[in-house]
């Protein structure tokens, strides 16, 4: 929650700067192509419980943590109103497992998942424009390393994503981009040599901050 307070932080002084400074800005209209590059923070919301592969309790819990790193939004705009946006980036989680006092490192992965969302601009042609979007994801789970004689397989697999954000004119084509996506995502994860498993709700907050540009 630190690492999302501090994205927010940061997201809310660029907007503000981009609110002082705003001149003779670009507005949003049918045909722009906008990029936005933004510092993610994703943080997913996991804590499903461990079980054998009978279903049997283990008194354990997977836990994923959260990972910040650059992501790019690609966004075409249908009408002045409505555009597409394409999300790409890629992240690095460490997963484990808790409970009754342990807390056991079990596998580090990167996850792909791209993010394609249909989003409505409230105010196209304002300084401020705020959006909310809808859209499906897909995760891909890639480069893992195993830890402590486990060897875990994590399904792939699609999600669902509502976004929320605003765009602020900073000057010309620029602007100042804070969005907030709410992923979710429940996957398979089950190990190979323990005879465990967990259906796992990763349910991912995708906190973002950057800045824009308009084609």
């Amino acid at each position: 929650m630190k690492t999302i307070q501090l994205v927010l932080a940061a997201g809310a002084a660029l907007a503000m700067a981009g609110a002082a400074q705003a001149q003779d800005f670009q507005p949003k209209a049918a045909g722009t192509v906008m990029l936005n590059v933004r510092v993610t923070d994703v943080a997913p919301d996991a804590g499903d419980p461990i079980t054998t592969l009978a279903g049997a309790a283990t008194g354990l819990k997977a836990d994923v943590d959260d990972s910040v790193m650059p992501t790019i939004g690609l966004s075409y705009f249908l009408t002045d109103n409505i555009a597409v946006e394409v999300i790409a980036g890629s992240t690095k989680h460490t997963v484990r497992a808790k409970g009754a006092g342990a807390d056991i490192k079990v596998k580090e992965t990167w996850v792909l998942p791209p993010t394609v969302a249909l989003q409505y601009h409230f105010a196209p042609a304002a300084k401020v424009s705020p959006y909310v979007g809808a859209g499906v994801n897909y995760m891909f789970f890639y480069a893992d390393k195993d830890f402590n004689g486990f060897g875990l397989d994590i399904d792939d697999g699609f999600g669902v994503a509502l976004q929320a954000g605003a765009d602020v004119a900073i000057q010309g084509p620029w602007s100042a981009n804070v969005d907030v996506k709410k992923i979710f995502f429940e996957t398979e994860a089950k190990d190979r040599f323990n005879g465990v498993k967990s259906k796992v709700s990763l349910d991912p907050w995708v906190v973002s901050a950057g800045v824009g540009y308009k084609f």
